[in-house]
């Protein structure tokens, strides 16, 4: 089942990387760019632990088998 987020709740929402990587597990949604349309153009997410900014398409945190929705 994929997790029900709409690109207008992603600023600040937090997600559990279900395979971490380099100890970083924990991320949250750090910047959301929109285009005039309000599609989603660009979407940073910062892993907690090191800082450490990537940018990610935001339809992969849809995907149960790569992001779980929250801190778990």
């Amino acid at each position: 089942m994929q997790h029900a987020i709409t690109p207008k709740k992603l600023l600040n929402s937090k997600w559990t990387s279900v395979s971490p990587a380099h100890k970083e597990k924990h991320f949250i949604v750090t910047s959301v760019e929109f285009d005039e349309d309000g599609r989603v153009i660009e979407c940073i997410i910062e892993a907690v632990m090191t800082n450490r900014e990537q940018d990610i398409n935001w339809r992969e945190l849809k995907d149960p088998k790569m992001w779980k929705m929250g801190w778990k």
